[in-house]
């Protein structure tokens, strides 16, 4: 056997969690529990699960996930999720290094040899999208994903309607025909809003839009698939199976769980199978760090129903730290025609940089997302 000896979290800059297990064999693993704002919370959460976890066999991979999310009495939620999935990730990662494979090979072996990449640019002025989009062009992408607006009336004016579509518009106008833009209404929408601004956003073609309503009106989304031949995504602020049936049920295109977030390799593996049943492809939510991003990539290299994959490599809201910096050799994590290649090396194909990773934490982090109000003062959805 492989037992856990120790468990470690590390609070780095811009704002990740990333977790550390050490086995009496000598191997370590990596993993990414970020949770954007509530790190903190999250890595208490992770300190406590350390205690199922220490003097057990590491390679028990799926007992260790069962006994972690349902061992008790409440269970679910973003926090806990989060906690399992930086875990989840590190256990994968010393599969693999136990195994000397990579863990896309032990999930089954690649069906794909790279990786479609897409990068976030803002979505506030027509200018400044064309330039943030010129800018992603240049390092090799072929996809983008814009904000469709900032924050939004419960029931939009024309002004604001208008301001959606020119975005798009100037979007479109630089990606051309033979690239793609995805617009995310990151749950900024009422429905009725977003009813109302889809069929406008028709005629530029978008890859999909995103989280057209909050994750708690999902019961809502089948009023907007319904409304729109543009495909839908959703799926980021869903945790776990149970919670993407429905939007599966509603009619979305494409499924998007964050590794980070939504019961880590373990989990998204399984919510992928389901997507299948339902034609839906896959596309992981990550704005995340390099382990987050890998254990993505090692999920995509072995499911068919891979779509496309976001990462936040020069990410302008990556703030004190960049996606690489925490990373021996960056060059599998390099742009090749718009792709990553396959990555080759043991469990998730990265080596961290732990002398960095540890200096960071002891800096630490507070990130916090912005609280928005409208005009009035009314609390504005995010």
């Amino acid at each position: 056997m492989t037992l856990i000896s120790r468990i470690e979290t590390f609070l780095v800059a811009p704002r990740w969690l990333f977790v550390r297990i050490e086995t009496d064999s000598g191997i370590v693993g990596w993993g990414e529990a970020s949770c954007e704002g509530r790190s903190e919370t999250v890595r208490t959460a992770v300190e406590q699960l350390s205690e199922l976890l220490i003097g057990n066999d590491a390679l028990r991979i799926e007992d260790h996930w069962q006994v972690m999310t349902k061992g008790s009495f409440y269970r679910g939620g973003p926090i806990l999720a989060s906690a399992v999935s930086g875990l989840d990730q590190a256990l994968w990662d010393i599969a693999g290094k136990h195994f000397n494979t990579p863990v896309h090979q032990l999930l089954g072996g690649h069906v794909r040899d790279r990786i479609r990449m897409y990068g976030w640019v803002g979505g506030d002025e027509p200018n400044e999208v064309a330039d943030q989009i010129s800018a992603q062009l240049e390092v090799g992408l072929t996809a983008v994903k814009m904000n469709a607006s900032g924050r939004m009336s419960p029931i939009a004016s024309v002004a604001e309607l208008d301001g959606v579509v020119r975005r798009v518009a100037a979007a479109r106008e630089v990606l051309g025909d033979h690239r793609d833009v995805a617009v995310d209404f990151h749950g900024r929408f009422s429905l009725a809003n977003a009813r109302r601004v889809a069929p406008l956003l028709e005629p530029y073609r978008p890859f999909f839009l995103e989280e057209p309503v909050v994750p708690e009106n999902t019961h809502l989304l089948r009023e907007f698939t319904s409304s729109t031949t543009t495909p839908v995504s959703t799926g980021e602020r869903l945790y776990s199976r149970q919670e993407f049936l429905p939007a599966l049920q509603a009619g979305i295109a494409v499924a998007q769980p964050d590794l980070s977030h939504a019961g880590g390799i373990t989990e998204v593996r399984k919510i992928a199978s389901l997507a299948e049943i339902y034609e839906v492809q896959l596309a992981p939510h990550c704005p995340l760090g390099p382990l987050a991003l890998a254990a993505c990539l090692q999920v995509g290299f072995a499911t068919p129903n891979f779509l496309i994959q976001e990462q936040s490599i020069g990410i302008h809201y990556n703030q004190g730290a960049e996606v690489l910096d925490y990373v021996v050799d960056k060059s599998p994590l390099k742009f090749v025609d718009g792709h990553i290649e396959r990555l080759t090396g043991p469990g998730l194909g990265i080596e961290i940089d732990e002398a960095v990773v540890r200096a960071a934490d002891k800096r630490g982090h507070a990130w916090r997302g912005p609280v928005w109000r409208h005009p009035d003062g009314a609390y504005a959805e995010w």
